[in-house]
């Protein structure tokens, strides 16, 4: 029953986030204020109404359209919303059973921020995959503060449970994983760029602070699922050799993979090639 009531409670609050996410998706990139002024129609200017406005569910009861203008709404919009309340049910799957099992109240908490750590980082999936597939970039706007988040809320969870080692292994993560691919970005110009460098160090932050199995599997996953997706699209003639595709999504759906599943794709690895 809990179960349920954290779900349920995630998924909403996705959705309540996922609609504010629409308007840092397409204001940050521009420069703009995500507080100000008022979302509108892009059509005929006038400000979205409260009722208008409710996460998933206006856009389906307007069709999609604006009310008083006609205007066809993207449905990106609702796309974004639905996917960040995903993305939210995925984290509180993956760290809410652990603030349960703790068995004092540091660990409680430390659990608690480990789940606020990674609902943060599930928002910023959503968001800087929208920006990165738009416009392809990954503005600093979004990316340098998830340094500042992951240290505060992992370091002190760790702090908290007394765990140095994955304090230690999260900094290492970082810079481990911006090294390689600022390696990257100059041994071959044009491949990565300095948005996703900077990704890569606060990816790494996160991963690392999991432990090595899910950093490395997180870093090997990115680069698995773009080759799977580029070969993808040459055998169905959608893109050739030298078509651009923005790295950020692979990235973070590595970096997922390497969060949920880290550990168990480690050993089946270790198994198979008999080296455990």
């Amino acid at each position: 029953m809990i179960g349920f009531v954290v779900a349920g409670f995630a998924g909403l609050l996705g959705l309540a986030v996922g609609s504010f996410l629409n308007v840092v998706a397409y204001r940050v990139p521009r420069g703009l204020s995500v507080v100000a002024p008022r979302s509108a129609c892009p059509g005929c200017a006038t400000p979205i109404a409260a009722r208008d406005n409710v996460p998933l569910l206006s856009w389906l009861l307007l069709g999609g359209r604006c009310r008083t203008c006609d205007t066809r709404i993207s449905a990106r919009y609702p796309a974004i919303e639905a996917l960040t309340a995903v993305a939210f049910l995925v984290a509180a799957a993956r760290f809410v059973p652990a603030v349960g099992e703790a068995g004092t109240v540091p660990a409680a908490v430390a659990a608690l921020l480990a789940v606020a750590a990674f609902t943060y980082l599930a928002a910023v999936t959503v968001v800087l995959s929208a920006v990165d597939l738009e416009r392809k970039r990954l503005p600093n706007r979004i990316v340098l503060p998830g340094y500042v988040v992951g240290a505060v809320l992992l370091g002190a969870a760790s702090l908290l449970t007394g765990d140095l080692v994955a304090l230690g292994s999260a900094a290492l993560g970082a810079a481990v994983s911006f090294a390689f691919y600022l390696a990257l970005a100059l041994l071959r110009s044009g491949g990565m760029g300095m948005g996703d460098v900077k990704l890569a160090g606060m990816l790494g932050l996160f991963l690392g602070w999991l432990g090595a199995d899910a950093l490395i599997v997180g870093l090997f996953s990115a680069f698995l699922v773009g080759g799977v997706v580029g070969l993808a699209m040459l055998a169905s003639g959608r893109g050739g050799r030298r078509t651009a595709l923005p790295f950020g999504p692979f990235m973070f759906l590595g970096a997922w993979i390497g969060i949920l599943a880290g550990f168990p794709l480690a050993a089946l690895y270790l198994s198979l090639t008999g080296l455990n």
